[in-house]
């Protein structure tokens, strides 16, 4: 099933017999999702894009990178960075910005600018009966009632299946410089926490292979004179790199460039900062080989762990949330998402019963 129309889109709803499996580009799709495929791909298009406003409006099969062109020849970009995990799943495919929004998909610069969700001003959707739902607009503004363009965002397209997708946008700064130093996981990370409360506007925090990296960003001069202030502010030996060095350094990072063809269980933690440091010596005493990677400060922390083990990680301190985002054979009735507790999964139940009532979409992810 692939419409190439919203009103098709609904039709195609509106008439199904059976569970629909929601796929944009399939590059990000994460848990054993079940039922007939239904494509994004036909609904392609920048349908609005005024760089004066800072404001694109484009169909939720629109491959992410043509989205990137649009806006790279006006010098502007996708501010959250989205990241590009066909590497470390092993897929090929075309993302889509359908997909980027269905996952909240955001990258290291998230820091300074929050997550993807941060950026959507509104979108359209098509819901369990089949009805067409459109929610903000073209511009940030208070409005009252749900709001759904959050709700929706990181939903893995659960409550209804995206048609169209309304964005701000960002210009792309004059220039970009990563102070970067080799040092231990936990004097690593207390450099990051100690930019990221720094006056200095820093929008990457994150450490890999052991080398922290701290990135800055804004106009020539600028970047110059934070660059140097941050430097004696966290003291020590900081090298610097810049250009297309500095966007090399946060690529690997966004990407989980690292562990991409590395054998073993791949996990996403979201955790307290201040928690990220003892990750590591949690693992070891529990036995798991393991290497990490941390992003946003440590807020953001990614591991490869040579075991099918689950539940030690789920039971981490400081741990928001734990995401099985590569499985190792064995791991089938691991689920890939955290457990919600006994209240918030009675709320997420009673929203999709309201939305998709029929229990269509994406069965076997989030149940």
């Amino acid at each position: 099933m692939r419409p190439s129309t919203e009103a098709e889109l609904s039709e195609m709803i509106r008439e199904a017999a059976r569970p629909l499996r929601i796929r944009g580009g399939g590059t990000r799709g994460l848990g054993p999702a079940e039922g007939v495929v239904l494509e994004t791909g036909g609904l392609s298009g920048v349908t609005l894009y005024e760089p004066g406003a800072l404001t694109l409006v484009a169909r939720a099969g629109t491959p992410l990178a043509e989205v990137e062109a649009v806006l790279s020849a006006e010098r502007q970009r996708l501010a959250f960075e989205v990241p590009d995990l066909r590497g470390l799943l092993a897929r090929e495919g075309v993302s889509t910005l359908g997909g980027v929004a269905s996952a909240n998909a955001s990258g290291p610069r998230r820091v300074q600018v929050g997550a993807a969700r941060d950026h959507l001003l509104g979108l359209r959707f098509v819901d369990g009966r089949g009805d067409v739902v459109k929610n903000g607009g073209r511009v940030m503004k208070n409005v009252t009632g749900y709001d759904l363009v959050k709700l929706l965002a990181g939903a893995q397209g659960k409550l209804g299946v995206l048609s169209e997708v309304s964005l701000k946008v960002q210009a792309i700064p004059e220039a970009e410089a990563t102070l970067w130093r080799e040092t231990g996981g936990t004097a690593g990370l207390a450099a990051l926490r100690a930019a990221l409360g720094s006056p200095f506007d820093v929008s990457g925090a994150g450490l890999a292979g052991g080398r922290a990296m701290i990135r800055l960003e804004g106009m020539e001069g600028s970047v110059a004179y934070r660059t140097a202030a941050l430097r004696a502010h966290l003291g020590g030996e900081w090298q610097v790199a810049g250009g297309a060095e500095s966007a090399a350094l946060w690529t690997r990072l966004r990407d989980v460039e690292p562990f991409a063809g590395a054998p073993g269980a791949v996990w996403r933690l979201s955790m307290v900062p201040t928690a990220a440091a003892g990750v590591e010596a949690a693992l070891t005493a529990a036995g798991l080989p393991h290497r990490a990677l941390y992003d946003w400060g440590g807020g953001l922390v990614w591991l490869l762990v040579d075991s099918p083990e689950a539940a030690a990680i789920r039971a981490l301190p400081g741990l928001g949330h734990a995401t099985l985002v590569r499985p190792l054979p064995g791991m089938e009735g691991v689920p890939a998402f955290h457990p919600e507790p006994a209240a918030l999964a009675a709320l997420t139940a009673g929203l999709r019963a309201k939305f998709d009532p029929r229990g269509l979409f994406n069965p076997g992810i989030m149940d």
